[in-house]
């Protein structure tokens, strides 16, 4: 590697001024604080109730930014090639992840789901910080093997199972939701790194079957997936959150009923504070503020995919191929958890990046922000010309 920052001294590579882009770190920004404000109205029922204090899930989050801001800012002064390095070790301890967690004793069991790892103040849910790892393993994976992805099924295939073996402990947690959008977040990164279309076709064929399988085995997820569908014909019991959100979403019209004076909050809703919280913001906001928000969103991704194709611009595959996996995660996590609130896809344990209670996601998310502004960071300072003094030409004596 040819450019300024790959032959700087680390030392000097700290010193570098950060240069951030402006507009993600806006969007990221003004969706964060956006956040808290949804959050606190969203949760200061449920929070009075069961503490007694309104603002008890507001303060845990308000915790969790102050992690995810540490470890962020932790992240913007590590070189990417650091992490090109380190992810094997990032596989590893992803698997390693939501394996512990199957152990009794030492996974968390919260409503039949074991997800969550005890870590002093905070319950880890390890699927967060492990598919953080599988993105930058992945990335790894296919600079180092891009002839093999482009041209051998076994290419394509090598990740995919490693990958498959992730997604089925997160189905034996269970993790339906998690499994998906980690699935599908890897096939992206490989369709952008040139896979061939055959590859996909028979991979997709038989995991279509596996989940179908998967499905008719599991009573409660088929629920799940033929609920969504009318949930008005048993609205008191597996149509009942759901008409509760829609009720939601229904009241708030065109410009909402203003901050703080949601009804379905008011425990009617299940979950308003975590998986729901974006039905009560369109109640309160209204068509007008829930446009908004989705806005925001698609722009977050946008400017991600942006700083993707610059990567590639500039032969930074690796960190081309990270923006990508990342932006597909947020993009579409958000776009499941909009979906789900709306009755348009089945009910999935997902939460909306940075706006709803979920402490592993926020940490989790803002370090992947963190290393989308190191990526821009390391763009910006390699484009700028080495500036050379030259030596001063020595006069001649008269």
């Amino acid at each position: 590697m040819t450019s300024q920052t790959a032959t700087m001294p680390f030392p000097a590579r700290l010193r570098t001024p950060l240069q951030f882009d402006p507009v993600l770190l806006t969007i990221a920004l003004a969706l964060l604080f956006g956040g808290f404000v949804i959050l606190a109205s969203a949760s200061i029922s449920v929070s009075d109730s069961v503490t007694g204090d309104p603002f008890f899930y507001v303060e845990r989050q308000l915790l969790a930014a102050f992690i995810g801001a540490v470890g962020g800012f932790i992240c913007l002064y590590i070189p990417m090639q650091v992490w090109r390095t380190l992810g094997p070790l990032m596989l590893l301890a992803g698997l390693a992840l939501l394996l512990v967690v199957l152990i009794p004793g030492i996974g968390v069991e919260v409503n039949g789901a074991r997800r969550w790892i005890r870590l002093g103040v905070i319950n880890l849910q390890v699927s967060e910080p492990a598919r953080l790892a599988f993105i930058i393993y992945l990335a790894g994976y296919l600079v180092r093997r891009q002839k093999a992805v482009r041209e051998e099924f076994m290419g394509f295939l090598r990740p995919m199972l490693v990958l498959s073996l992730a997604a089925a402990a997160l189905l034996a947690e269970p993790d339906f939701g998690a499994a998906v959008v980690l699935m599908a977040t890897a096939l992206t990164m490989l369709f952008v790194a040139g896979a061939r279309i055959r590859d996909f076709l028979l991979f997709f064929t038989v995991a279509v079957f596996a989940m179908a399988a998967l499905a008719i085995a599991s009573p409660y997820r088929m629920k799940r997936l033929t609920g969504f569908l009318d949930p008005w014909a048993d609205p008191f019991n597996s149509g009942f959150q759901l008409t509760q959100s829609l009720i939601a979403i229904g009241r708030g019209e065109w410009l909402g009923v203003g901050l703080g004076n949601s009804v379905q909050k008011l425990f009617y809703l299940p979950e308003a504070h975590t998986d729901f919280v974006f039905a009560v913001f369109a109640e309160e906001f209204g068509l007008l503020g829930s446009v908004a928000i989705v806005a925001l969103f698609a722009a977050l991704v946008w400017r991600v995919f942006r700083l993707a194709m610059r990567a590639f611009d500039a032969e930074r595959a690796f960190e081309a191929y990270i923006a990508i996996g990342l932006g597909t995660w947020l993009g579409l996590q958000a776009f499941i958890n909009v979906g789900v609130n709306m009755g348009l896809l089945p009910t999935k344990g997902l939460t909306l990046p940075l706006v709803s209670y979920g402490r592993s996601s926020l940490i989790v998310t803002m370090v992947a922000i963190a290393l989308l502004l190191r990526i821009h960071h390391e763009l910006v300072v390699d484009a700028k010309p080495v500036n050379k003094r030259k030596p001063k030409k020595s006069r001649s004596r008269q």
